[in-house]
């Protein structure tokens, strides 16, 4: 089936004079993770991992993708004529260089320009100039193929109540503005679509698990134009947007409302999130500010009343997940628990917690070596049966009307190796490490990710992804700018300076193809300590609270700061958690978080 999509596809590329064809994973906001519609890279391929980026030419089909999809990628592709390239890895081509390398002279180069951001787009052209190699962007040349395809969603829309939020619309907008005017910008195009939920409050459905509305927005001085699909929205909503006097238009016509946009306004933009499309119809005679939007730091910085409930939807979701190892722990030798049962177990426990809305990505729920592969999702056909023995990580998350949470544990379920064992209390102390971060105001993610490699290093192993990442409020589970990762990588962009009220991941892992894998994940809010003479200190207040499967930590590795901090905080773990359970989960709890 997919070669012969690769043959159609080809075929229409014949008819139009396109050598080579770019399909990346986006939508046309240059989303993450996208909605059914948008899967054209999946529907070509068969890959179904959320980051990549497909080149089809005349002669030979190549997928690029990130570490986290290595084992994936190569069991997905097979008997694809697809060719896997790791990106990263030493003597691989980046897609740019590929295409240098392998596209014919006078050839011509095509995607769908609303699909590539405006930055990628015009570095290809510059890059492919000296071949002189034409851009062709305005043909979805997948769409044409695809059979069946679904439509784009008609989900509602909501408006996310000021008590959750603390800010409304109106204050949200004149900070924008501010930034404009201090920019000396005029107009603000905005196209991500976690920016304009939180612009606006507005939350919605479109992409599943990630509570946004497909929209665009266009803001000046003076007014403020909304692009979407006006049945989305309620009265309440509207009244709302009437505040400031939003003026509604069709979802699609931003192509051609930027058009219309005066030779003598300023346009504050970010390449890096525009598409090509809308880029290339503004006249190319306006001055074009390229900068990141500031919606995205004013986003990533969460105000004391999300933090406070932030907090509140953390201890919901502990209790869910400690109610949920309680289950597997006691079950897993009593009754049939496979990876999908117990995913859906775990989703049945947050369903049941106060102002639950959906999960905020698909559980990831792997058994023994599947958890070798950082993000495996269950399948019918790989679905494992969960055994008395080995170790099974989930890591998985909710979306609240309160806050958007994100926990990976490890649970051992009965007898684990002795290289398990080392390797799960490793990553263990390296979470703890940089749980006790403490450091000066302007250090960065990459300044301190060695705190939670190091344990893994001193092994000699690593983990092929970051360790950790932003996340949003009653938003996408992956937010920019802040993380924790050994080196910059540009295209992630999470390496800005941690500031005070960014909540970020803190999940270092081990994952040895075909035997095991192993991550712990606490999220940490980022918060000032003490100010002196050598500067403004920092350090992080943990908000995840669930247990430490005890029963995989060697306690012998561990330093005695280490097993110290690790028993105050299932201290917190007990306290926090236990008021909510039931007397045997209250007693199996309290076993599980007692002092190493």
């Amino acid at each position: 089936m997919i070669k012969e999509r690769i043959n159609k596809l080809r075929a229409l590329m014949n008819d139009k004079g396109i050598y080579a064809y770019l399909i990346p994973s986006s939508d046309y906001h240059q989303s993450e993770y996208v909605g059914d519609y948008f899967k054209s890279r999946e529907y070509i391929s068969g890959f179904t991992g959320s980051a990549g980026t497909i080149v089809i030419t005349q002669d030979e089909a190549g997928l690029w993708t990130d570490g986290r999809y290595f084992i994936q990628a190569e069991n997905e592709l097979k008997n694809s004529t697809i060719k896997l390239f790791k990106m990263g890895e030493e003597g691989v081509p980046t897609i740019e260089k590929y295409l240098i390398d392998n596209m014919k002279k006078d050839s011509k180069l095509g995607f769908d320009g609303k699909v590539v951001c405006a930055k990628e787009g015009k570095n290809l052209k510059d890059k492919l100039e000296f071949k002189n190699i034409d851009i062709e962007y305005n043909y979805d040349l997948v769409g044409q193929i695809w059979e069946n395809r679904t439509e784009l969603p008609k989900e509602k829309a909501f408006l996310l109540d000021v008590k959750y939020t603390g800010e409304s619309f109106s204050e949200r907008l004149k900070r924008v503005r501010n930034a404009m005017k201090e920019k000396e910008a005029s107009v603000h195009i905005i196209t991500t679509l976690d920016d304009i939920a939180w612009l606006f409050n507005i939350r919605g459905g479109d992409i599943k698990h990630n509570p946004v509305v497909l929209s665009y927005t266009v803001i000046t001085l003076d007014e403020v134009y909304l692009f979407i699909d006006e049945d989305k929205l309620d009265e309440t909503i509207k009244n709302e947007l009437n505040k400031e006097k939003v003026q509604v238009k069709p979802y699609d016509s931003i192509y051609e409302f930027v058009k219309t946009i005066d030779e003598k306004e300023v346009v504050l933009l970010d390449s890096n999130k525009v598409n090509y499309a809308i880029y290339n119809n503004i006249s190319k005679s306006i001055r074009k500010i390229d900068t990141q939007n500031p919606t995205i730091m004013f986003k990533a910085i969460k105000n004391e009343i999300e933090l406070k409930n932030i907090r509140n939807s953390h201890i919901k979701d502990g209790v869910a997940f400690t109610k949920f190892m309680y289950w597997l722990k006691t079950n897993v030798d009593k009754e049939e628990i496979t990876e999908i049962s117990a995913a859906q177990k775990l989703e049945d426990l947050r369903r049941e917690q106060d102002k639950f809305i959906e999960p905020s990505f698909n559980t990831i729920a792997a058994y023994r070596e599947h958890a070798a592969m950082m993000h495996y999702s269950a399948s019918e056909e790989s679905n494992y049966k969960l055994e008395p023995r080995d170790l099974f990580l989930i890591d998985s998350g909710g979306q609240y009307y309160d806050g958007t949470t994100d926990i990976t544990r490890t649970i051992a379920l009965g007898e684990i190796t002795r290289d398990a064992k080392t390797h799960f209390t490793n990553v263990v102390r390296g979470m703890i490490r940089l749980s006790k971060a403490k450091f000066l105001y302007g250090c960065r993610g990459y300044n301190l990710d060695i705190l939670a490699r190091g344990p893994l290093w001193n092994l000699g192993i690593d983990y092929k992804c970051g360790t950790g990442h932003g996340i949003g409020f009653v938003l996408n589970v992956h937010e920019a700018p802040n993380g924790f990762r050994w080196r910059v990588v540009p295209e992630r962009d999470d390496s800005c300076v941690l500031e005070e009220g960014m909540v970020t991941t803190n999940e270092p892992g081990v994952y040895i193809e075909g035997s095991h894998g192993i991550r712990i994940e606490n999220e940490v809010v980022t918060r000032k300590a003490e100010k002196n003479e050598y500067g403004q200190f920092m350090d992080f207040e943990v908000i995840t609270f669930a247990p430490i499967d005890l029963d995989a930590v060697d306690a012998s590795l561990m330093l005695e700061d280490e097993k110290k901090y690790l028993n105050n905080y299932h201290k917190e773990v007990f306290d926090k958690i236990s008021p909510f359970l039931s007397k045997d989960e209250c007693e199996w709890l309290r076993n599980y978080t007692r002092e190493i």
